[in-house]
């Protein structure tokens, strides 16, 4: 089985830390409204490969997460007058329904960030006491990026010019950084916002080490698979690597995975370009099928233009699809001729780097 790497940026072998078990990390949705289907995709595209190597007989731990704490949703329950808890936990029931709805199964595990706040702690103090990351005097904690020698090697991204770019970012609030690249581990609460208490003062942690701490807790030091979208690479993945591997020393994962963006008539589908597009509304329009079928048909790392003709055309490939399989199935009721052949093509196009448009094309 061949899986394309994004660190090294080709496609390798898969050879896992324990022969015959993988273990996968997945980034999940962040919980403040109903998800759209860019969220969709990843939750499709990384089940199916947690099913295709189930089906190839491997042990499979597959952990999906949700960001239930984040400015998104303070905003959204500020907004309504309820509990930023409130919020999250709606919409964790409708991505779960929506998940359901797409035939996905769920994780082993979907750890909530806000559930695993004393991991983080315990990471970011240690990440201090090694020198790897600094309080400055408002109580915000930051990971000192520069005291991770390998830091860009997910993104391919160059120390200098990401500095250039960081020093005419600057905003308000960051001036006690010692160096623009710093990114927040855990920042001090404000009015209106949900808080722990923590060492350098109440507050909340930064989004990048949520997703180290869950991964850390239920996989390890080392994982097989860390998936997410081509979006998060960089800073979100990046950041995850430095100040794990910091931490420990190790290897954080062996293998990145990344599905590609969804556009819509060309454009990158955006809140602020008014042209998401919410699951729950796409499945009143079409079948849930149609939908699972036109996320697949594109390989996963490409990227999904979807235009006015993408869901129905997938409508009419599932019908000709089930129509010539009853057709079949009347004509030759004791033939399962052609099985093994079907199922050939079949493993050679998911084993190469689960190529789900050439698998179901084969089919």
């Amino acid at each position: 089985m061949r899986i394309y790497n994004t660190l090294t940026r080709k496609k390798e072998e898969l050879k896992t830390i324990t022969p015959g078990e993988v273990k996968i990390y997945a980034c999940g949705p962040t919980v403040y409204n109903y998800i759209h289907i860019g969220n969709a995709r990843p939750i499709c595209v990384f089940d199916v490969l947690r099913r295709y190597m189930e089906y190839r007989g491997m042990k499979v731990t597959y952990v999906q997460n949700f960001t239930d704490v984040d400015d998104k949703i303070i905003k959204k329950a500020n907004e309504e007058g309820v509990s930023a808890e409130e919020i999250s936990q709606r919409y964790i029931a409708e991505c779960k329904k929506d998940m359901e709805a797409l035939n996905v199964r769920p994780a082993i595990v979907h750890p909530q960030a806000t559930q695993e706040i004393c991991g983080m702690l315990e990471m970011i103090q240690k990440l201090i006491d090694d020198g790897h990351a600094y309080v400055a005097d408002d109580g915000t904690v930051y990971y000192r990026v520069r005291s991770f020698r390998d830091y860009g090697k997910l993104s391919h991204k160059n120390l200098d010019d990401l500095e250039g770019g960081k020093r005419s970012l600057l905003v308000s609030g960051e001036d006690q950084k010692e160096d623009p690249l710093d990114f927040v581990l855990w920042k001090p609460k404000k009015e209106g916002e949900p808080y722990w208490v923590s060492p350098w003062g109440e507050g909340r942690p930064g989004w990048h080490i949520e997703c180290s701490a869950m991964a850390r807790r239920y996989l390890g030091k080392t994982i097989d698979i860390h998936c997410g979208g081509q979006d998060l690479i960089f800073p979100h993945h990046e950041n995850e690597i430095a100040q794990s591997e910091a931490l420990t020393g190790k290897r954080f994962a062996k293998y990145w995975t990344h599905n590609g963006l969804i556009k819509v008539n060309g454009q990158k589908m955006s809140k602020s370009l008014g042209n998401s597009l919410l699951l729950e509304d796409l499945l009143k329009q079409y079948s849930n099928e149609a939908v699972k079928f036109a996320l697949l048909s594109t390989g996963y790392r490409g990227d999904i233009n979807i235009t006015d003709s993408l869901f129905p055309e997938a409508e009419a490939h599932l019908r000709r699809f089930y129509e010539l399989i009853a057709r079949a199935e009347e004509a030759f009721p004791d033939e399962k001729g052609g099985e093994e052949s079907i199922d050939k093509r079949f493993d050679e196009a998911m084993s190469d780097d689960f190529n789900t448009a050439l698998a179901l094309s084969d089919l």
